[in-house]
């Protein structure tokens, strides 16, 4: 039975919250008026998406004429790239760098992502979804991924959207909007599914072991259910870098009537993750894969639930809505520079949202409209706490604890107009936020309020079925965290925010698809410390970052000699300036310049095979763009350096369902590191050669 969201790909789609509706007829009447003056459409047009898509597993339905910057990254390529972890993926993305330079670096428990020169450590500076979810466990609050219940097995695909999203999701939106979108439900009766296990053995350190299932399928009562569990058992290429990972879900499905569902998933993750540590020039050359910091680790758990209910009312109306609830906790133990206390910080919180959206299409001649109204209530709840244990005695110290609350609400509302070639959208979101924080045993509480209006424009000229041209602007921002509402109350501050613009070209035929994208960025407001001994933060970091993106695909025709083979290949080339200061005019810290992977791929039959090489610039470690490393390893230059990657996989022939997949991951086994500032600073060894093997039965 097909359900109604893939039936809403081939008809009008529209979705928001039912109680703002009267808003829409409010604004129909500035609306016909801006349709008067339009121009007839243009045949051969694609029927125009409306904006409600943009909600959860929809956003990967208007790829090829959405106007911004954006990649969808789907499982087979994610399966031909050999990623062992999400990390590994993402670095193939145009914009994106990875990096290991935190306190867990080389697990697969956080999540370190850097977009167009913005910070990476933890992911700060864009919003990661789930499934449409936010992914940190105070959005708010507490935005970095230290913690990312997340597993590359579980994922179908990984969307991409760098710039021109900024209305509909927030915050921490400057570094654009990530979507990991875990594996659908099947919409055939019966059930279907696969098993898999996967086994890396790393050149140095040793091995481990994932493993994954998946079964689901739909009944024909229109309900439809999925179980997905992937898990991980070993170690990394550190020593004593062990680490225990499961991912499991439950994801419902239930067709009301021809027009409306009910969906849903319920979800757990833990981790437990030995984490090595920096490492000194000195004890880097002595072997660079040993630990130092035996005792060092992070661990963590989440549980929680969304559901969603969406109704087609008709060919031009949707509503949609959608609550959430997650209880997360995490922990890491770190050494610290004695070597005689180890310091604990317990982080536990809550976070529940309920986000309903309307979405409306006006037709007026030959002009279309697709108005969005979206509303979304958010709220945070935790506590972190500190305290330090001395090594020789177990002695547990005095612990320090922070109660945090966040109460978020944002309103949201956005028109796709689309006449002739053109589709043009403005919007505004608007962010009122209230935060307080309390520290146990004191009398002291910081308060803070912010309202933030957002205003956008996203402009696409589909100037042939091939070629799509864009442009867009963009108010995105960063929200007061928790640990900078320490600030004396007299230092009001405001949300970072940012203007970022792009202009860009798209290319989508039967054997090519290229995109060619130039930002820029003015971040002109960024929360620095300004005096550690006084914990004072001011609005006064300002950077600009822009730069180049490029990126290709092509398939040779099956005609030509060199049918079955394909080659890709993107590069970005990023400058990301600081513009404040003392250290105005030097790099941002931890990115580079440029970034680039080139490849190509085979098929024949049941055998395959993909070559890939993955390259990135030097980058510097602190603000002051230091060349001459430290003794201890904390700050210099960090050397840029090329990986190669192949993998081969064949199908077994006359047996339904069995694959095989093996390969190398930095095949020349080329020595690289990158550095961490944490409290565990020094240089990091990357990943050596790493040999795989993968098999798979689906049924």
């Amino acid at each position: 039975m097909k359900t109604i969201r893939h039936r809403a790909l081939n008809a009008p789609r529209t979705r928001c919250a039912a109680a703002i509706s009267l808003a829409l007829l409010a604004f129909h009447g500035v609306a016909a008026a801006q349709q008067a003056s339009t121009q007839d459409a243009q045949p051969g047009l694609e029927t125009i998406q409306v904006s409600g898509d943009w909600l959860g597993t929809g956003l990967d339905n208007s790829v090829k004429t959405y106007p911004g910057a954006r990649t969808v990254v789907k499982k087979d390529e994610i399966e031909s790239s050999g990623a062992v972890n999400i990390g590994d993926l993402m670095r193939r993305i145009p914009g994106v760098q990875s990096t290991d330079n935190s306190g867990t670096a080389g697990g697969s428990m956080s999540l370190n992502i850097g977009v167009r020169g913005l910070a990476g450590r933890y992911s700060p500076r864009s919003t990661v979804l789930l499934d449409g979810i936010p992914m940190s466990f105070a959005p708010y609050g507490q935005p970095q991924l230290s913690f990312a219940p997340i597993s590359l097995n579980n994922i179908d695909s990984v969307d991409v959207v760098r710039g021109g999203g900024a209305v509909r999701y927030g915050p921490q939106n400057v570094g654009g909007i990530i979507n990991f979108k875990t594996r659908a439900i099947p919409t055939t009766p019966g059930a279907s599914g696969d098993v898999a296990v996967r086994y890396n053995s790393f050149g140095q350190g040793g091995g481990n072991t994932q493993y994954s299932a998946f079964v689901g399928g739909q009944s024909e009562s229109g309900l439809g259910v999925a179980v997905l569990y992937s898990g991980q058992e070993g170690s990394g290429w550190r020593d004593n870098s062990n680490e225990r990972i499961n991912d499991f879900a439950l994801k419902l499905r239930y067709e009301i009537s021809p027009t409306s569902e009910i969906y849903g998933k319920i979800n757990y993750y833990d981790v437990m993750s030995h984490t090595p540590g920096g490492l000194t020039p000195a004890q880097y050359n002595a072997n660079p894969f040993q630990n130092t910091r035996q005792r060092d680790f992070w661990s963590g758990n989440r549980k929680g639930f969304d559901l969603g209910y969406l109704n087609t009312i008709s060919d031009d109306k949707e509503f949609e809505i959608r609550t959430y609830f997650n209880q997360s906790f995490r922990q890491s133990a770190l050494i610290d520079t004695t070597r005689l206390l180890l310091q604990y910080q317990p982080r536990a919180y809550e976070t529940f949202a309920i986000e309903p959206r309307y979405t409306q299409r006006f037709t007026t001649g030959a002009v279309t409209q697709d108005v969005t109204v979206g509303y979304r209530y958010l709220r945070e709840r935790g506590d972190d706490k500190q305290y330090n244990q001395t090594i020789a005695t177990g002695a547990i110290g005095t612990t320090t604890t922070n109660i945090n609350a966040t109460d978020a609400h944002a309103a949201y509302i956005d028109d796709k107009i689309a006449f002739g070639q053109w589709r043009i959208t403005p919007g505004v979101r608007f962010e009122h936020i209230e935060s307080n924080r309390a520290t146990v045993g004191t009398a002291t509480t910081y308060s803070i309020t912010n309202n933030k209006p957002l205003p956008s424009l996203n402009v696409a000229y589909l100037l042939t079925q091939q070629l799509t041209l864009f442009a867009n602007y963009n108010t995105s921002f960063g929200v007061v965290q928790n640990t900078q509402l320490t600030s004396p109350a007299s230092n009001t501050l405001q949300p970072e925010v940012a203007k970022t613009a792009e202009v860009g070209a798209r290319w989508k035929s039967a054997n090519l698809t290229a995109e060619a994208t130039v930002f820029n960025i003015r971040f002109d407001n960024q929360i620095a410390l300004i005096d550690g001994s006084s914990n004072i933060y001011q609005n006064l970091g300002k950077t600009k970052h822009d730069g180049v993106e490029l990126a290709a695909d092509y398939t040779f025709d099956n005609a030509s000699l060199l049918r079955g083979w394909s080659v890709f290949a993107n590069a970005t080339y990023t400058r990301a300036i600081q513009d404040s200061g003392t250290n105005t005019g030097k790099e941002v810290p931890f990115y580079s310049r440029l970034t680039d992977t080139i490849g190509t791929r085979f098929k024949s039959g049941p055998w395959g095979f993909n070559l890939s090489t993955t390259h990135q610039s030097r980058q510097f470690s602190d603000a002051v763009n230091s060349t001459v490393e430290t003794t201890d390893g904390r700050n210099g230059e960090i050397p840029g350096f090329r990986t190669i990657n192949a993998q081969i996989d064949w199908k077994m022939p006359n047996a339904k369902g069995f694959d095989v997949f093996a390969g190398v991951n930095n095949l020349t086994d080329r020595r690289y590191y990158t550095r961490t500032t944490d409290g565990n600073f020094g240089r990091i060894v990357g990943a050596p050669r790493t040999i795989y093997v993968q098999g798979r039965y689906a049924f």
